[in-house]
């Protein structure tokens, strides 16, 4: 028994507005997936400099808000845990550079101890984190 095949290819018009939206929506998801440099959500002053300063991403962070509260890593702790955690890291791995985001209204004595701190934990470099001025902000008029 043959069967017959009555089967054509039919050129038609491919409709685009199928392909847009999934354009569309692959770019959007791509936008909304992406890793995004975030600051932590501390409300901390930033004394300004004119000197610009380079960071790596590698970096150990301690913030200190003007209520003198501490955060290393986003996460909250005390001076004398301070010690701990950055010893941990340091033997971790993670770095033995440390930046120390005070806000402007934290004692000068606040940020030494800080310091003193990491440095006795087996931090090598120490870096102090600045605003950086606008160079339009100091033109004369």
């Amino acid at each position: 028994m043959t069967f017959k095949m009555h089967c054509q290819m039919s050129k038609g018009l491919i409709d685009p507005a199928p392909l847009v939206d999934v354009v569309f929506l692959l770019l959007l998801f791509f936008i909304l997936s992406s890793p995004f440099v975030m600051q932590s959500g501390f409300g901390v002053s930033l004394p300004s400099s004119n000197v610009p300063t380079v960071t790596t991403f590698q970096s150990l962070v301690v913030t200190v808000t003007r209520d003198n509260l501490l955060f290393f890593n986003n996460q909250p702790t005390t001076i004398e845990a301070l010690e701990k955690s950055l010893r941990t890291a340091v033997q971790q791995g993670r770095g033995r550079e440390l930046i120390i985001k005070a806000d402007r209204q934290v004692s000068h004595g606040t940020v030494t101890q800080i310091m003193g701190v990491a440095l006795k934990a087996g931090i090598t470099a120490v870096n102090i984190a600045a605003r950086v001025e606008s160079p339009l902000a100091n033109a004369p008029n």
